[in-house]
């Protein structure tokens, strides 16, 4: 692969430095700063190899100019490398420098003598846009790409960060105005394409911000795991349909958590407890959330699961997992079986909130370096105090109000959102041994 490192080699403008092309120092030789240098820029396509850019900086350097923008990308193993200089002089004679040399490593050139100089001056990108579906359609990027353009909103960069299971695109994006109005509008126009498309779209500020983040939260019931506990508990006792019921209506926010809970709770009176362990054994996660903490904890998150479900039976979970913290509710146990009762503080849709505050202060991690992830009504006051709230093949109530929303059945879409690219993961993945599955 072409080496980027080369745009440091001699000929780049470095205060106070000499090259060998001149010896003398750079500020005291034409460059971009003087009068009547001319901009150049060259760009290079074709196979990708190395060697392409010592070459080419190895003819910049005789002609002495100054590398005012290096801009480099590899798209299947083809290498697209673009350079801006200020040449001092004889431009004509360095395009033809440049093309002799060019042709020595079968690259394609062309030379624009005279090119726009002033773009060097980029603005730092104001906004990171997340594209992910199955498949991402021409069609689909299309609509994105044509409204951004009707709010003003350009385009800075394209990379790819997933090909499995989701493909994934992050977009680099400036707003013409940056404010509060525009980060808005921008939210909700995209929000609008994501269902007309088909496509899970997030969007976060640009920054420091989105890489600072530091602690991850999950709920547990269909978000960590396939289904839910307390259904799995009412299976035993043949009260499936009412538990059930009653999740629903209160992951839709038509009933409270903690009085649903008790009444789900009341339901299980006489089960035995060794029903509790048989069903922590059963639990099966979902796909790509073993991957999602191994990859997390790697880059130093600390992890925990916050849960309306029983500390009892997810226990297990928490340990096979390594996670860092748990917050989950008490089934109170009498002779060997359920009471039918809670016992201790409800972690309810306020608890939730109250649990993630509570290990963001242990941890020492501020709420803004904080996420939440998240599928059901219970979960939007702890989605709203984290840094980062992600709905997770979420209920209408807690979309609307969460940073993101996720609907593809993958959880390490998440590490995507997050600015991790699959390639990354199996990367680290393969140095530790473990073997790439891909069905």
């Amino acid at each position: 692969m072409s080496n980027p490192s080369a745009a440091s080699t001699p000929g780049a403008s470095t205060p106070g430095a000499s090259t060998p092309a001149t010896g003398k120092p750079a500020a005291s030789r034409p460059g971009a700063g003087t009068p009547g240098a001319t901009p150049v820029l060259i760009t290079v396509t074709g196979p990708d190899k190395p060697g392409v850019s010592s070459v080419l900086f190895a003819v910049l350097t005789r002609h002495g100019v100054d590398v005012l923008d290096v801009e480099q990308v590899v798209i299947r193993g083809r290498l697209v490398l673009g350079v801006l200089v200020a040449a001092g002089h004889d431009p004509e004679g360095l395009q033809e420098s440049v093309e002799q040399a060019m042709a020595t490593v079968s690259m394609h050139v062309e030379v624009e003598i005279g090119a726009d100089s002033k773009r060097t001056a980029r603005l730092e990108s104001s906004h990171v846009i997340i594209l992910l579906g199955r498949p991402v359609t021409a069609r689909a990027f299309t609509e994105v790409a044509r409204r951004l353009a009707s709010l003003g909103v350009n385009i800075d960069a394209i990379r790819g960060v997933a090909d499995y299971p989701v493909t994934g695109l992050e977009l680099r994006v400036s707003v013409a105005a940056d404010t509060a109005d525009a980060d808005s509008a921008l939210r909700e126009a995209l929000a609008e394409v994501s269902v007309r498309v088909d496509l899970d779209i997030a969007v976060e500020r640009a920054g420091l911000t989105r890489r600072a983040k530091r602690l991850v939260v999950f709920d547990v019931d269909s978000t960590l795991i396939q289904g839910e506990v307390i259904e799995m508990l009412a299976a035993h006792v043949g009260v499936e349909p009412q538990v059930r019921e009653i999740t629903e209506a209160a992951m839709r926010g038509e009933l409270d958590f903690a009085e649903s809970l008790r009444r789900r709770v009341a339901l299980l009176e006489g089960l035995d407890e060794s029903v509790l362990d048989e069903v922590a054994g059963s639990l099966e996660l979902t796909a790509g959330a073993r991957t999602t903490v191994r990859t997390l904890k790697r880059l130093g998150f600390r992890c925990g699961v916050v849960s309306g479900g029983f500390t009892r039976v997810i226990q297990s979970l928490v340990d096979d997992l390594g996670l860092d913290f748990c917050a989950a509710n008490e089934l109170e146990i009498a002779d060997g079986r359920l009471t039918g009762r809670v016992v201790g503080d409800i972690v309810d849709r306020p608890g939730k909130a109250v649990a993630l505050r509570r290990f963001a202060e242990q941890q020492g991690v501020p709420l803004a370096q904080t996420v939440a992830v998240g599928d059901g009504a219970n979960d939007i006051d702890m989605l709203g105090a984290a840094g980062l709230g992600i709905a997770f093949n979420a209920k209408p109530a807690l979309r609307e109000v969460a940073d993101t929303a996720l609907s593809h059945p993958f959880l390490d879409a998440v590490l995507f959102v997050l600015g991790v690219t699959r390639a990354e993961v199996e990367a680290a993945d393969a140095a530790d041994g473990l073997e790439l599955v891909r069905p």
